[in-house]
């Protein structure tokens, strides 16, 4: 009988989730309340170019940048990916998300179907989720409900959502969020599960791997 396979002794490695969805569809309601409950999973905070809306705090939400210094992260190969969109720059810092998941930390990160392919194409191991709306009206409505843009910039998303939500296929997990309580639940659900991922657990007991010959 053939001696199981060893490999390299594992590092502590956390799991990347990118989550995305068309705006208003409730994604970053969803992330909030999942890092409420579970405060070991990091939240990437992204750079972005647009004005921060009201309530927003920089650091928190996002880091408020302007174009020039956003070109600069690009130039020197600072950002995991990055994508225009809605007419304004987003980006994900790199330096974070490795020191995060080196540490056996789980990095969540919000972000839109182009940075999504950027982030698959240099991190393929990297676990996609689409939140969906339980419908074009509901989105709109959710839109206008939230008070933050004006009619004619709710039009433009609302229209672009279609776009968007086209990209849903290229995402290994879909949330309908009709019911946030049960949307949360079904996140929740998928966290839990990638933690017993091969990587995962073998980083988190060494010993017991080694005891079987996995980890050299």
């Amino acid at each position: 009988m053939q001696s199981p396979k060893q490999s390299p002794t594992p590092q502590a490695t956390g799991n990347v989730f990118m989550i995305s969805a068309p705006s208003g569809a409730g994604k970053s309601s969803l992330v909030n309340a999942l890092l409420a409950v579970d405060p070991t999973i990091a939240l990437s905070v992204s750079c972005t170019t647009r004005t921060p809306r009201t309530g927003e705090v920089d650091g928190r939400d996002y880091r408020f940048v302007s174009i020039a210094e956003f070109e600069a992260l690009k130039t020197n190969n600072q950002l995991l990916e990055w994508a225009q969109v809605h007419g304004n720059y987003y980006g994900t810092p790199r330096d974070r998300i490795d020191a995060a998941v080196a540490k056996g930390q789980n990095v969540i990160l919000e972000i839109d179907w182009q940075g999504a392919r950027q982030v698959r194409a240099l991190l393929p191991d990297t676990l996609s989720i689409f939140i969906l709306p339980p419908s074009i009206g509901a989105l709109r409505e959710r839109l206008q409900n939230r008070g933050q843009d004006p009619e004619d910039v709710i039009a433009r998303r609302v229209q672009a959502a279609s776009a968007e939500i086209s990209h849903a296929p290229e995402y290994e997990y879909v949330i309908i969020n009709q019911e946030f309580s049960v949307a949360l639940q079904e996140l929740e659900q998928i966290v839990r599960t990638a933690r017993f991922r091969y990587p995962s657990q073998s980083a988190r007991h060494q010993a017991l791997f080694a005891s079987f010959g996995l980890i050299a």
